[in-house]
């Protein structure tokens, strides 16, 4: 009798711990194919970053996740309402309006970890295992197009430079202006910043203020943009003023294909490569990792820190265009 009563009390035990086990998810809560993302973007109308949406939703759906896009429209308000509303999301990905909101963002999303893309919030609100950046180093594009005029230039004493920058807020602006100019002006040349302005990533003010410039007569040797959208509205000034691109080299990032199109054309001397592709992809998985409790260290391109995944930016010339046509 006693036999069978311990028997029994395996079996209840056996029986317990199996249900226990088939109760917890293998790589923990929110990941594998039930995995739920929100993807806040700052604004869907820009070229590139409705590319990077669309990549993360590619990247997203092969894996067999769901993923839910929504557009802030440039409002940091409208990004706080997606983040506070996302209760069903497992984890978010999150292209801020504005890089100075990462702490309020996290706030409204509780306990759900973050991925922030494209602008880059101050690394004391960065955190491993919860809130992670992955994008490129907005420093190595202002340093290749840097490197780029300096080439060109080489013989020259002093050069005067036109600067073209996105919104005033974004760390891509800051990061890629900051290393223009102290790539510039580690070369040992007097440099002098003729024309400098925001033109908040449009090619139509890009347009409109570089016509502007234009008409005051200064010399400029070289137009640095910190995207292709911009540098599209100074082409098309420059070739309305039928100036010779030859003499004046205009320089952009992101590597559109309206920026392609007119390397190809001789029109644009430069841009950037910014894998908007691998930029989503890297996101979906680090969403995965953060939503299963893990750090993003494993990833190709992170630090150790785990707090970034970097994926590297690439010169792009008349010499290597057809590489990314």
């Amino acid at each position: 009798m006693t036999k069978k009563i311990v028997l029994y009390c395996l079996a209840v035990m056996c029986c317990v711990l199996t249900v226990g086990c088939s109760g917890k998810k293998e790589d923990g809560q929110g990941s594998g194919k039930d995995l739920k993302i929100m993807f806040t973007v700052s604004d869907g109308s820009d070229t590139f970053r409705a590319t990077l949406a669309e990549a993360a939703k590619n990247a997203a759906e092969e894996a067999g996740y769901t993923i839910d896009i929504q557009d802030a429209a440039g409002s940091s308000e409208t990004q706080m309402n997606q983040i506070k509303n996302a209760k069903d999301a497992d984890v978010i990905i999150c292209a801020l309006c504005d890089a100075g909101t990462a702490q309020q963002m996290e706030a409204l999303a509780g306990d759900k970890p973050i991925v922030f893309i494209n602008s880059c919030p101050e690394e004391e609100y960065l955190q491993k295992n919860k809130y992670v950046y992955v994008g490129s180093d907005e420093a190595v594009a202002g340093n290749l197009q840097a490197e780029y005029v300096l080439n060109k230039y080489a013989s020259k004493d002093s050069l005067n430079i036109a600067l073209l920058k996105g919104e005033s807020t974004h760390s891509a602006t800051k990061g890629r202006t900051k290393a223009n100019k102290a790539t510039l002006e580690a070369s040992g040349k007097t440099i002098h910043y003729v024309y400098e302005d925001y033109a908040d990533w449009s090619t139509e003010t890009a347009a409109k203020m570089f016509h502007q410039f234009l008409q005051t007569g200064q010399p400029v040797d070289a137009v640095i943009c910190n995207n292709d959208s911009m540098a599209v509205g100074v082409a098309q000034e420059v070739q309305k003023a039928k100036i010779d691109t030859n003499t004046l080299p205009i320089l952009g990032v992101d590597a559109t294909t309206d920026g392609l199109d007119l390397i190809s054309q001789g029109a644009m001397a430069c841009t950037i490569f910014q894998p908007a592709k691998g930029q989503g992809e890297a996101a979906v998985k680090a969403a995965e990792k953060l939503a299963s409790g893990q750090s993003v260290e494993s990833l190709d391109g992170a630090e150790h820190n785990g707090l970034f995944v970097w994926v590297p930016f690439e010169q792009v010339t008349a010499e290597n265009l057809s590489q990314y046509q």
